[in-house]
């Protein structure tokens, strides 16, 4: 079974899902808020997941960040809709530098690199690739 990731913002959601096997992240695309309970019925209704991962924002410090309010809410969606899928948040803080550092680096057209929507699914493959590692060595 898969594991799903999610980088959640209010204007976009950016979805990872691991292989079946759970040893790669990858991205897999990036919606709309208001679509994203259509878009997980669909995609359930043909996979297979195990778990959903959703990134927490937080501050340099550690505190909740400006947006947790709005990530509390969408894990509350995920949980009322999916009550057979466990939750899981994990720190998210770096992922979006990270995920247009990447981008930058990928040697895509300027358009192609300021495509917000290819940063926060990237966003959303690294929160999952976090999770795999962080896994990986807790046994």
């Amino acid at each position: 079974m898969r594991i799903m990731s999610f980088d959640y913002g209010t204007k976009r959601v950016g979805i990872a899902v691991t292989d079946p096997l759970q040893i790669i992240a990858t991205g897999l695309t990036t919606i709309h808020p208001k679509d994203i309970v259509d878009y997980l019925k669909k995609y359930l209704a043909d996979q297979q997941v195990e778990r959903f991962i959703v990134g927490e924002p937080k501050q340099m410090d550690g505190t909740a960040s400006q947006s947790a309010p709005h990530v509390k809410g969408f894990i509350t969606i995920l949980k009322k809709n999916f009550p057979g899928i466990p939750v899981e948040k994990i720190d998210e803080r770096f992922t979006s530098k990270m995920a247009a550092a990447t981008v930058a680096q990928s040697g895509l057209k300027k358009t192609d690199r300021q495509n917000k929507e290819r940063i926060d699914t990237i966003s959303a493959t690294i929160i999952l690739q976090s999770y795999l590692e962080k896994q990986k060595f807790s046994f």
